[in-house]
């Protein structure tokens, strides 16, 4: 970016920041708002406090991080504000390349080396793929083909943490909150969104989340379709059978798996959906008309929905399964767009990580936790809003800004060097 482009950004970054400085409250907290948001979007090695105090304020670094401190771990500010905002500000740039199409559920993990954060519980950690020592967030975000944005952030804890009085009070948990798994954190988001009016999509949720037949049916009493992610061995009615005296028998429950298996060669589709770095992405799908196996559910009169199988090509077996409420004369490539969605989510996690320092807090607190989490996507955010103006050849980063000269020997205690 030339440095009139990058003059450009750093005045329309300006003007971002003053739309949350607008609900933040407090004229005092003005200050510390600007030098965080700031310090998101500066290249420092890593985004928490006292690396962002240095290179916002290298003159005067100690006063600078307890500023910081103070503003991010103990601030009365309202994330639901600073959101909403967001909201306003990105929603208009995201529904330009069209409207949103998705609402997607998912989780981050954040893994954790001491035990006295909020939250911090041996729970599987998706970062690393197996159990470990970490935090947990539930989000909701909404999307369309262009960009996505995250709508809804919130810890999960565990019931050994919810329940543990002397540790809620020392990390400052809302009292009101009780243990809720995460497919009722998600479903909490999920209608606080109907209830706010964001424009709504087709919920997309992978098999974590897709399993909970709560969950599933929550989101269809709320008018809402879903593309869930299922397991292979989730029970299903298989078709009736015609016997003899042209009477039916009872349905009877099969695995999604011995569904795929049991289908004819010609079921079985190659469908590309989505242009990749360098060629289109596809595989084999095949989808099919089921009901799922409930004990609540008469099998008389199951709901249909749609069963999507993906056999990529050299596989042995099915590798995954959908479950979809969308309607019966979907198209199959739409079908298979709205299960691939979920992809958007991913890249979401991966840029507030690398980009914009989700995973950096270092503080202990709920509050804090929320606050830093809040301004990652507000920082994130504008980079939504200025992705129409780095042409597609220029590098997509955070490091839109001028970097301020930091005082000599300075070395954060997160860093390499400093240990």
């Amino acid at each position: 970016m030339d440095l009139r482009g990058a003059g450009e950004s750093e005045s329309r970054f300006a003007a971002y920041v003053e739309g949350l400085v607008s609900v933040i409250g407090h004229a005092d907290r003005a200050k510390p708002l600007r030098d965080y948001c700031t310090g998101l979007m500066l290249p420092c090695e890593r985004k928490s406090v006292e690396p962002m105090a240095a290179v916002t304020a290298p003159a005067r670094v100690s006063a600078q991080h307890q500023s910081l401190l103070h503003f991010i771990g103990e601030g009365g500010w309202s994330d639901e504000k600073v959101l909403a905002k967001v909201r306003k500000m990105v929603l208009p740039t995201i529904e330009r390349h069209g409207p949103i199409t998705a609402w997607i559920i998912d989780d981050t993990s954040f893994p954790k080396q001491g035990q006295h954060s909020v939250g911090v519980a041996h729970q599987y950690c998706g970062q690393l793929g197996k159990q470990a020592n970490c935090q947990v967030a539930v989000s909701l975000s909404i999307a369309n083909q262009h960009a996505s944005l995250p709508v809804a952030y919130r810890l999960y804890l565990t019931k050994d943490w919810a329940e543990d009085g002397g540790r809620r009070r020392k990390t400052g948990v809302p009292t009101e909150l009780t243990f809720k798994t995460k497919p009722q954190i998600a479903l909490e988001q999920v209608r606080w969104a109907c209830e706010v009016g964001l424009p709504r999509g087709t919920v997309l949720l992978d098999a974590g989340y897709g399993h909970d037949s709560k969950l599933r049916t929550g989101l269809t009493e709320l008018a809402l379709p879903y593309v869930a992610g299922i397991q292979s061995q989730t029970l299903l009615w298989a078709p009736r059978r015609r016997l003899k005296k042209g009477r039916r028998d009872v349905p009877h429950a099969i695995s999604a798996k011995e569904v795929a298996l049991a289908l004819p060669t010609k079921a079985w589709r190659a469908v590309r959906w989505r242009e990749g770095t360098n060629e289109w992405l596809s595989s084999r799908f095949a989808r099919v008309r089921v009901c799922v196996a409930s004990r609540h559910e008469r099998p008389a009169k199951p709901a249909k929905e749609w069963l999507l199988i993906e056999w990529p090509e050299g596989e042995d077996e099915p590798t995954k399964y959908w479950l979809s409420t969308l309607p019966a004369n979907i198209t199959f490539r739409d079908l298979v767009d709205g299960a691939k969605l979920r992809w958007r989510i991913e890249r979401d996690y991966q840029d507030l990580k690398q980009e914009v320092g989700l995973g950096h807090f270092e503080g202990r607190g709920w509050r804090g936790f929320h606050h830093h989490a809040t301004l990652c996507i507000a920082a994130y955010g504008f980079l939504i809003s200025e992705q129409e103006t780095i042409p597609p050849s220029g590098p997509r980063s955070a490091a839109l800004l001028p970097v301020p000269a930091i005082s000599v020997g300075y070395r954060s205690r997160g860093s390499a060097l400093a240990a």
